[in-house]
């Protein structure tokens, strides 16, 4: 065999072929970045030496001009034209930036040079003459595809036309709606319009109203109008809801006898205690033996909702539930969700399992998947079953006591081997029958927590691993998370020296153990929330993917999602692939899975966005009546605009804006993450602890102004 990079064959493959094979495989995925994992899985190259070659000819073609690195190891060819497609992000100025893969810098574009671009959408730019020392600037000449088209707003009603005042800042165009298409639209009211057409001479985009949303500060208006923000549903049609009742509940006799039979073995499933759709429970019993058969025990969705039928084409375009603050939007209608697909108590139940045979050092000995039937004994919340935890005693206390010895030696050798123990804190309101906020706490995690969480992420590994390691190269769904980039963790630790941490004291300790040491440090302390914000966001954010790259956060090669097809698509989409695997059948094309990960990791990023504006909603809200009073705080974000910070006892963060200083002339130093004052030096910097008083709540733009107060 050939030693790399001669352009000699390497497992029949010569460097020159190998080569245009590369730039193909790039070519045909020209924004998607690869690296030299993902080009060798689609190359089919297993063996190391090959693979190397490719990462060897990946550093060559990007020395020469041929592709660009555009992030820590992913490449894209070069671009070698005057255009460039990207995506837009808008300003409230009207002006805009397009952020590509082909360049290192985003594009400027003029609010003139827009030509009906808005903020999200992909576009083809052409690039002008780059001046000398002046970011790179375009113009729109292709619109290619519309991040969106509908806009939530207030609607605002002259003689004979009218208007829909956009939410999103990032508008900064009203939308021109005729008195005809009002529909039922009235004065102040929150509606969604949809653009129906824009001539490029005209400012305002022309539009109609599609749906009335209601008065705002009602929270049904306003939590639908969050969903609708994020373009995200917030009911079924009846053509769902009528295809979901037609499926039949019963359980039948061939049913069982073609599952292995669970019902008899000690069954418990642990939620929150107002959780209504219950799609995972653990069942223990001792073999003879002395070691243990734990079952990881998953709704059996797929048995129910089959592939193609109205209702799964409905959630495999929700993707996921969504959790705002005082209602769950599920990914399937009500009546598959908390009833026929639930794991309720005393019922029969169709599942989807792991079992494991595993001895008291929580190794696994055995494992079978498959199909079963459960009954479930007990639905513990998680503050009951951490009492049974605390106090060994309570119902089922022998089984939840083992299972949580168990979980624990597995947390521990999860951490050995360099998972990250991250657990960030959540946010939850005491609400009144309206939806008004009374209170605000926050959602402790205990041991209870790690228990489902252990045997879940056990679950997760062990089904990926089958599929991964055993049938090898076949189509699978994989829940990954890429390394950190070296830039934000270099960020991250210099941030953090300010309140006398450091992240990595020598070369010897791996980022892991110094992440999991920091986070144990600052528990329980004023600067831990937004700490770990920051940590968090130095991280890769996790996806779906067919092309395995392992998960880094969790320090597992083999990582999907199969616990929770009640509220996850790719949970759905694990059942029917591992389904065929042990059928040994063929699951069809690999690229139309890939299109269902990116889908599904698109609608979890927005749904996560909507949950976060629900809660910041109700911040503002339970906020609204504390104007005047004064509150510790701590520095969270630093802008050229102003500084953000967020109060210790509740989390709220506002905004005091720069121009509010009048003490001096306040300057932004993005490098020391502060501001300064031009004459007296005074600086104000990320992280630092500050006395704030609320000026003023704006529920309309979901936003808190805070001014400081004795603060010397």
């Amino acid at each position: 065999m050939s030693r790399k990079g001669r352009g000699k064959p390497v497992s029949g493959i010569s460097k020159e072929t190998l080569t245009q094979q590369i730039l193909a495989t790039l070519a045909k995925n020209p924004e998607l970045g690869l690296n030299y994992k993902q080009i060798a899985k689609r190359l089919n190259i297993t063996d190391t030496p090959a693979r190397q070659m490719i990462s060897d000819i990946l550093r060559e073609l990007s020395k020469h001009g041929g592709v660009q690195e555009t992030f820590r190891g992913k490449y894209i060819v070069k671009v070698s034209s005057g255009y460039i497609t990207g995506t837009v992000d808008m300003t409230r100025m009207g002006y805009g930036f397009v952020s590509t893969e082909e360049l290192d810098e985003d594009v400027f574009i003029a609010a003139k040079n827009l030509n009906t671009a808005l903020h999200g959408d992909k576009v083809k730019v052409k690039l002008y003459a780059k001046r000398k020392g002046a970011r790179p600037e375009g113009e729109v000449v292709e619109i290619i595809e519309r991040w969106r088209t509908s806009f939530v707003g207030t609607v605002e009603v002259m003689p004979n036309f009218a208007f829909l005042i956009p939410d999103n800042k990032n508008m900064p165009f009203d939308l021109f709606v005729p008195i005809a298409k009002l529909n039922g639209a009235k004065q102040g009211q929150k509606a969604v319009a949809r653009v129906v057409d824009w001539n490029p001479k005209s400012k305002n985009p022309v539009a109609e109203i599609i749906d009335v949303l209601g008065y705002p500060g009602e929270n049904e208006t306003e939590m639908h109008a969050i969903l609708a923000e994020f373009e995200l549903p917030y009911s079924f049609t009846e053509e769902v809801e009528h295809d979901a009742s037609k499926i039949p509940a019963e359980i039948s006799g061939n049913d069982i006898k073609s599952r292995r039979d669970f019902r008899q073995a000690p069954t418990f499933t642990i939620d929150p205690a107002d959780a209504n759709d219950f799609d995972d429970a653990i069942s223990i019993s001792q073999l003879e033996n002395g070691n243990w058969e734990v079952g990881v025990h998953i709704a059996d969705v797929t048995h129910y909702v089959k592939n193609g039928s109205l209702v799964d084409e409905e959630a495999k375009q929700r993707a996921t539930s969504i959790y705002l603050v005082d209602r769950v939007v599920p990914m399937l209608p009500e009546i598959l969700s908390n009833h026929i697909c639930s794991l309720n108590p005393s019922e029969d139940k169709l599942t989807y399992s792991a079992v494991f045979e595993m001895n008291e050092k929580s190794e696994v000995i055995n494992e079978w998947f498959g199909r079963t039937i459960i009954n479930s004994d007990k639905r513990f919340s998680y503050s009951e079953a951490q009492l049974v935890i605390d106090t060994e005693t309570g119902d089922m206390k022998e089984q939840v006591l083992v299972l949580h010895k168990l979980a624990q030696k597995l947390r521990a050798k999860r951490f050995a081997i360099g998972g990250f123990n991250f657990e960030k804190t959540e946010v939850k309101f005491d609400l009144d029958e309206a939806g008004k906020p009374l209170g605000i706490k926050f959602r402790e995690m205990g041991t209870a927590n790690q228990l489902v969480e252990e045997f879940m992420l056990l679950a997760n590994k062990r089904v990926a691993e089958y599929v991964g390691k055993i049938v090898k190269g076949k189509t699978f769904v994989y829940r990954i998370h890429d390394k950190p980039d070296p830039e934000k963790i270099s960020n991250f630790s210099h941030f953090i020296t300010r309140f006398g941490y450091n992240l990595i004291e020598d070369d010897k300790t791996s980022l892991p153990k110094a992440m999991n040491r920091l986070l144990t440090s600052v528990a329980g302390k004023k600067e831990q929330n937004i700490i770990e914000t920051l940590a968090l966001r130095s991280m890769a954010k996790a996806i779906y993917s067919t092309d395995n790259i392992g998960h880094y956060g969790l320090s597992f090669k083999y990582y999907t999602h199969f616990t929770s097809p009640i509220r996850r698509y790719p949970d759905m989409m694990v059942h029917r692939l591992l389904s065929s695997y042990l059928s040994e059948e063929n699951p069809g094309p690999r690229d139309k899975y890939e299109k269902l990960c990116d889908h599904s990791s698109k609608m979890e990023k927005l749904a996560t966005e909507a949950e976060r504006a629900s809660v910041k909603y109700k911040q503002v809200e339970y906020m609204s009546d504390k104007t005047g009073k004064v509150f510790e705080g701590v520095i969270s974000g630093v802008t050229e605009w102003g500084i953000y910070v967020e109060i210790v006892e509740n989390q709220c963060e506002g905004m005091i804006h720069i121009r509010e200083l009048a003490d001096d002339f306040y300057e932004y130093d993005e490098e020391n993450y502060c501001i300064k004052g031009r004459a007296t030096g005074k600086t104000y910097t990320l992280g630092d602890k500050v006395n704030i008083e609320v000026v003023k709540a704006d529920l309309q733009k979901k936003q808190l102004d805070y001014k400081l107060v004795n603060n010397n």
